[in-house]
């Protein structure tokens, strides 16, 4: 009797421990925290503050030029760490349209792991797989229905508009107003139905040498970029406004975008 008593103990012990390092080994570790991330976007042209109407430029065409209107979508946030650890924001709340009229859009802010950061990648445009989703899945900037106001959508296209810039030069021709206008207003994703261009520019940006993004939770990290928008005339392709004063669904559009990615470089990040 007495073995089959300590063989009963022996047994119940063996299972109480592997109940408990079942439970041990069941529990998940804990989400990271996350804290907010913002991307400042900050239009210059060349060296001088962006204005709106009021600023005179010169391109590297010798075009004086005025910029009227400005506006882009920043969207599929991602970042790596330090130890080269990469997290991608959810991409249905990882789309924003920056707006030289409106200072509050120029700041695109994501909720990311806290973390150090040195490295940030994000894409000038909409993506094909959001150009071509169910209309539901398309709010916010995005809704071509009603909600989004800033005429960044091609109805007859069914394709947004990454990248409007509007304004005036002499070496533009008469519009039918009477003002001598340029426009250039860029998109195509690859295409729906049929190949197109595919204008859509993914743009990583180291962030080492002006700063590092110290993500911590209670505070606010902001990386600063300036965007030129002197580099979408003077890029790998000089953009004349007499030559193309206006460019849009069309082969030429490819010049212009690919200046693009010249456009933006990280200024300082402040933690």
């Amino acid at each position: 009797m007495k073995t089959i008593y300590i063989k009963s103990i022996l047994f119940i012990s063996l299972c109480a421990g592997l109940s408990a390092c079942s439970k041990k080994n069941d529990v998940q570790p804990e989400p990271s925290k996350k804290a907010i991330l913002s991307l400042q976007f900050d239009n210059i042209v060349g060296d001088r503050n962006l204005q709106l109407n009021t600023g005179l430029y010169t391109n590297a065409s010798g075009e004086k030029f005025t910029v009227q209107l400005l506006q882009y979508f920043i969207s599929n946030i991602k970042v790596k760490t330090t130890a080269d650890k990469e997290y991608v924001v959810d991409q249905d709340n990882s789309y924003f349209l920056v707006k030289e009229s409106d200072g509050a859009t120029q700041f695109c802010k994501v909720k990311v792991p806290e973390g150090d950061y040195k490295t940030l990648t994000f894409t000038l445009g909409v993506d094909s797989l959001r150009n071509t989703m169910d209309i539901s899945r398309r709010t916010g900037v995005l809704d071509p229905t009603g909600g989004m106001d800033d005429g960044m959508y091609w109805g007859w296209n069914s394709g947004y508009i990454f990248f409007k810039m509007e304004g005036t030069s002499e070496q533009a021709p008469v519009d039918p107003t009477g003002v001598r206008k340029f426009r250039y207003h860029i998109g195509g994703f690859g295409g729906y139905s049929a190949p197109t261009f595919n204008n859509v520019k993914t743009i990583t940006v180291d962030l080492s040498a002006a700063g590092i993004a110290r993500v911590r939770e209670g505070r606010e990290s902001n990386v600063h970029f300036f965007v030129d928008v002197m580099k979408m005339f003077n890029g790998k392709t000089n953009i004349s406004i007499a030559a193309n004063p206006q460019v849009m669904f069309s082969n030429y559009s490819v010049n212009v975008a690919n200046n693009f990615t010249s456009m933006f470089y990280h200024d300082h990040t402040e933690n």
